[in-house]
């Protein structure tokens, strides 16, 4: 992705690793620290996205997506802007648990998730909900970005899928088909002439421009 690419940028960058990442946990709103490697994991990620120059840091207000966001801070000399909305979902019983667990325990809930059915799992947020809390607070970040400018936005797996999928227009019934993001991998929109498109997704080194005929 060139810096010189015109319009403004979105990257979507999901935290390094926790403990309960390792153990396969649903975490949900539930405030986890990063591990030793996760902390490395971001040191060296926000060397690779230090050389796109962003001009906005927004982030979760949840540890593990702040201390993410620090280190980018750090080698940009970035101001990281903390909100509630970037948080990932709130899965209410469904956090803590492994996904053997939540199998074991909430199997019809479950099973209308996996359908693709609109389901509160565990009692908590609708997957169009938390669209509708964080995609607001990154627009609204990237009306503050100068022209052809680059907003970096710290945040959570399952969020950062509902934002992409809002973005793009797509149906919440599809947002599943984004695979996941790895620890302190991101993905990236760009805006063309007929609204966001997404150039990378679960990127880890620096995202590199798409030649061909249809840029």
């Amino acid at each position: 992705m060139s810096r010189s690419a015109r319009g403004p940028r979105i990257v979507f960058w999901r935290h390094g690793q926790t403990s309960w990442n390792l153990e396969s946990r649903f975490q949900g709103t539930t405030d986890i620290e990063l591990t030793g490697q996760g902390v490395l994991q971001a040191q060296r990620a926000a060397r690779l996205l230090s050389g796109l120059r962003p001009d906005l840091l927004i982030s979760s207000d949840l540890k593990r997506a702040k201390r993410t966001a620090e280190e980018l801070a750090k080698v940009t000399g970035l101001d990281v802007q903390h909100h509630e909305g970037l948080r990932e979902t709130y899965a209410g019983s469904w956090q803590g648990l492994t996904n053997t667990e939540i199998r074991a325990r909430h199997p019809e809930e479950y099973a209308a998730w996996a359908a693709g059915e609109p389901v509160r799992r565990g009692g908590g947020e609708l997957s169009s909900e938390v669209a509708d809390r964080s995609v607001p607070v990154v627009l609204d970040a990237v009306d503050k970005l100068p022209e052809n400018g680059t907003l970096v936005v710290v945040s959570h797996g399952g969020t950062i899928r509902t934002m992409l999928g809002r973005l793009l227009g797509l149906e919440p019934v599809l947002w599943e088909c984004f695979g996941g993001l790895s620890n302190c991998c991101w993905s990236v929109l760009g805006r063309g002439a007929r609204g966001w498109r997404l150039l990378e997704h679960n990127a880890g080194t620096l995202p590199q421009p798409v030649i061909g005929d249809d840029t």
